[in-house]
């Protein structure tokens, strides 16, 4: 479906972001990972990739809070594999504290990773979609991109952004061949979800699996964590022909939470 499209994900080294990419290689595209980790996992995961999907994988390492270091990943990996076709926005900090406590470095760091880094590869990336009349950007928001939870007062504002900056792009290049998408998740059980289940664990004094079932209990009526696999699949059906009119859209994948 995807055969010799260049696709570049960014937060893409763990969790939804790797998932993401590995669903794009699946399905022929040539995938620029991107983000933070230990090398040689990085490394591991980025050969099996490779040599599972018959399709070239690479990586770079861009610091997101920088528009330099973004303009130079676009560049490399146009110069590598190819003028990228398929962008997703995957990633994401998160800190919870209430606002009048809310430090300003930490508002800054999450807006400028979960927010402006998406601003910084869109328009950096869409000039070569113009180009070629065709592409995909998928920006993995959250269901906090549409509702608030309390504490999350920087992680819910660059979500609802990134929102907003779906639909402009959406409109500006309507007709074009050109989608954008954001796919907005529930709880999918991730390493930045990980760690607010065990400061809950924590405070309340349960074990882990206790505090997860506390977790979805209050916020996802399925009560079951949505997969990152799920997530993936959603990205990869954007990505098709089937998909070629679905653009300004805000794609839930929550187990009911926006429903209620």
């Amino acid at each position: 479906m995807l055969k010799d499209k260049t696709a570049l994900v960014t937060g893409s080294t763990s969790g939804i972001g790797l998932g993401i990419a590995r669903a794009l290689a699946a399905q022929g595209a040539n995938v620029m990972l991107n983000g933070f980790g230990d090398r040689g996992e990085i490394e591991r995961a980025r050969a099996d990739m490779e040599r599972s999907f018959n399709v070239r994988v690479m990586h770079h390492a861009a610091n997101l809070m920088h528009a330099t270091e973004i303009y130079e990943m676009v560049e490399w990996t146009c110069a590598q594999l190819g003028p990228v076709d398929i962008l997703v926005n995957n990633a994401g900090i998160q800190f919870t504290s209430p606002v009048e406590e809310f430090p300003r470095d930490k508002w800054d760091a999450i807006i400028g990773t979960n927010l402006s880094a998406a601003f910084h590869t869109i328009h950096d990336a869409l000039p070569f979609m113009q180009r070629n009349k065709w592409g995909r950007i998928i920006n993995i928001a959250s269901v906090h991109g549409l509702v608030a939870s309390v504490n999350k007062a920087a992680y819910v504002a660059a979500k609802h952004g990134l929102v907003g900056l779906t639909k402009v792009v959406a409109l500006e290049t309507a007709g074009s061949g050109i989608t954008c998408n954001a796919i907005c998740p529930g709880w999918v059980r991730t390493t930045l979800v990980e760690k607010q289940i065990e400061a809950r664990a924590l405070q309340a004094g349960v074990d882990i699996e206790t505090a997860a079932e506390q977790l979805l209990m209050e916020k996802q009526p399925s009560h079951q964590f949505v997969t990152v696999e799920q997530v993936a699949s959603l990205a990869a059906y954007l990505c098709s022909d089937a998909a070629a009119q679905i653009t300004g859209a805000s794609l839930t994948i929550d187990g009911g939470w926006t429903a209620q």
